[in-house]
């Protein structure tokens, strides 16, 4: 069984402000992202920049077999939000955009409201096999992609740009602080009994601060000596499966020709225990072939086809 998560990039039907221009341009864009899905065969793949649910439907349509589509309710404002494509049943379990208390609103700009929840929500599900079920939650953290006022990408001095930087981390933190809130109840007290994944667009790298907030107790990391030495922790970590990739594979996104991993796949000790390979993009290919992309706005990407993430998967064996 694969396990996955995918950035789709600006999943919108034509002819609204953040879609492909025309049908063409729409039908090129499914036809790239059904090849990776039919070429990945996943049993579960985590989905963001969902803009249209519609359009994910129409991506499911054009896979083989039965495939179920289940979307967050709450969406940024272009209207993005993430959600699952799987070819196994699943039924929502949480579905929440508000920092957990006491965590108090996040300043997110010069002047205005402060943010008290999550531009996208975290979804959570659990899936159904014959042989047992397991629970998935799906994030998109605040991206480093800075905005200022008035819609533009570049700051006015650098005075702007630092105090910008600055609120995208206050709210992806208090983001990560969400999802490992909704984590910590699926988990219900002991990871290594209860299997829990948790995937999706992290906007940053495998030591990143606000990576690191979703993996509980510090210690026993893959490839650490820790590892092999079970502790209390075990009952409340997450493992980043990122160390089981190929080095040569490890990078979801190219920003500004350097190669990123900010898309993970998170699992608890008894989850663990069932991988048996890591990947990201297509298996059995040695690297993906991405666009580098820089700090320009998301919207001059909307017609390309395909995406500028590669998926990050997991495969597992029980």
């Amino acid at each position: 069984m694969l396990l996955g998560t995918w950035n789709l990039e600006n999943l919108y039907r034509p002819g609204g402000r953040f879609g492909p221009k025309d049908k063409a341009a729409y039908e090129a864009k499914l036809a790239s992202l059904a090849a990776t899905i039919k070429a990945l065969n996943p049993s579960v793949l985590g989905v963001q920049e969902v803009g249209d649910p519609e359009a994910l439907d129409d991506l499911a349509g054009m896979l083989e077999g039965t495939w179920h589509t289940t979307l967050s309710e709450h969406a940024d404002e272009r209207g993005i939000r993430v959600g699952f494509l799987s070819s196994l049943p699943v039924f929502v379990v949480a579905d929440e955009n508000r920092f957990p208390a006491p965590l108090r609103p996040v300043q997110a700009g010069d002047s205005g409201k402060p943010a008290d929840r999550a531009g996208r929500g975290v979804l959570a599900v659990t899936v159904t096999t014959r042989a047992f079920f397991f629970d998935v939650a799906v994030c998109h953290l605040k991206s480093k992609l800075l905005s200022y006022p008035g819609g533009r990408f570049q700051p006015r001095d650098e005075g702007e740009r630092a105090r910008f930087g600055a609120y995208a981390l206050y709210r992806r933190s208090a983001e990560a602080a969400l999802v490992r809130s909704v984590a910590d109840r699926l988990l219900k007290g002991d990871g290594r009994h209860h299997d829990v994944v948790v995937l999706g667009d992290l906007n940053d790298e495998v030591s990143a601060a606000t990576t690191q907030i979703l993996l509980g107790p510090p210690g026993s990391e893959i490839g650490t000596p820790g590892f092999e030495h079970p502790d209390k922790g075990d009952a409340h970590r997450l493992w980043n499966t990122a160390p089981l990739i190929p080095a040569e594979q490890r990078y979801s996104r190219i920003h500004a020709g350097r190669r990123e991993l900010i898309d993970h796949v998170l699992a608890s000790r008894g989850f663990l225990s069932l991988v048996t390979e890591a990947g990201t993009g297509v298996p059995g290919t040695a690297a993906t072939a991405l666009p580098s992309v820089g700090d320009e706005d998301p919207a001059g990407r909307r017609n390309a086809p395909g995406s500028d993430h590669a998926p990050v998967w997991i495969r597992i064996e029980r």
